[in-house]
């Protein structure tokens, strides 16, 4: 075979523990044959065409590419287009193509992976054809954490309940999310809290509503604590549009346009309705102590230096 490249075969969705052993595994074997790491995924969760049923991400594509470059230091992530064709495809074609089109001369997988028409290109089969072809292949156990399977559809669940914290012993780092900021009401400004929004891709996982301790990422790397509010902002602008609205502590700046990315670490409370701006000011004074008190507690284990 002359391919150059490792790839490692999966969904990656939210890039958690489990993704971890088999993209850890894909940069050192990579490193040890010489070979260029890459990840290979889809546009969207194959189980959403094939059952017909959306199944929410965790992660839209760039920021699954970014934690694996970021986490991993596998710079390429290869984002195929699931449509019927790759649906039907058989699975020795598929990977026929991951030879011939992407050059793996190894590729690495879970044990769970399937590919190809009706799910028939198994690990085991995978494992045996690249055995024929000269072809590397490593197959990942399952990781566990306390005896609990690590899955993406375990995290969702945790997601959709508010439980980051213990999403985050799944994932093995925070709950991400990033977008471009959007403009607002700007009714922020005039009581001393300005904030930004984001808005959540149609395919995304809401959080529970209700107010978190976040961390967000500014353009130029700087990372600034924040209070997040996810929902429908009922006291100023009840509406039916979900979205990440973020006071920054200590922070002023103009963000409107600008990329940034968000992490949830702890639910604070629930999204309520105040009776009027001031009862709002106060309460958004007092989730940010409780985000500072937060973080200081937590600076052991978080990473990156946070300004809070």
């Amino acid at each position: 075979m002359n391919g150059d490249h490792i790839i490692a075969l999966g969904f990656f969705d939210g890039v958690h523990l489990g993704h971890a052993a088999l993209l850890k595994r894909t940069a050192e074997t990579g490193r040890e044959k010489g070979l260029i790491p890459a990840a290979l995924s889809f546009d969207e969760h194959p189980l959403s065409r094939v059952s017909g049923r959306r199944v929410p991400l965790l992660t839209v594509p760039a920021d699954r590419s970014a934690l694996i470059r970021e986490l991993f230091g596998i710079e390429e992530s290869i984002v195929l287009r699931f449509n019927d064709d790759m649906m039907r495809m058989p699975w020795e074609r598929f990977l026929d193509s991951l030879i011939e089109e992407y050059h793996a001369a190894h590729i690495v997988c879970g044990y769970d992976y399937s590919c190809g028409y009706l799910g028939q290109g198994t690990a085991q089969r995978l494992s045996a054809r690249c055995r024929e072809l000269g072809v590397g292949c490593d197959v990942i156990e399952p990781v566990t954490v306390d005896g609990v399977r690590v899955s993406s559809s375990l995290i969702r669940e945790l997601i959709a309940d508010g439980h980051m914290e213990k999403a985050m012993r799944f994932y093995g780092h925070p709950h991400v999310m990033s977008g471009v900021v959007r403009t607002g009401k700007k009714l922020g400004r005039t009581i001393d809290a300005p904030t930004i929004n984001l808005r959540f891709d149609r395919d995304l996982i809401i959080p529970k509503h209700g107010v978190y301790a976040s961390v967000v990422t500014l353009p130029d790397g700087t990372r600034r604590a924040g209070v997040t509010n996810v929902g429908v902002r009922p006291t100023v602008e009840e509406t039916t549009s979900v979205n990440a609205e973020t006071y920054i502590l200590d922070y002023s700046g103009d963000l409107y346009g600008k990329n940034v990315r968000l992490e949830f670490f702890r639910f604070l409370r629930p999204e309520m309705r105040f009776s009027g701006i001031d009862e709002l000011k106060r309460r958004i004074h007092a989730d940010a102590d409780a985000v500072r008190e937060f973080f200081e507690e937590s600076r052991g284990f978080l990473s990156g230096g946070i300004d809070a």
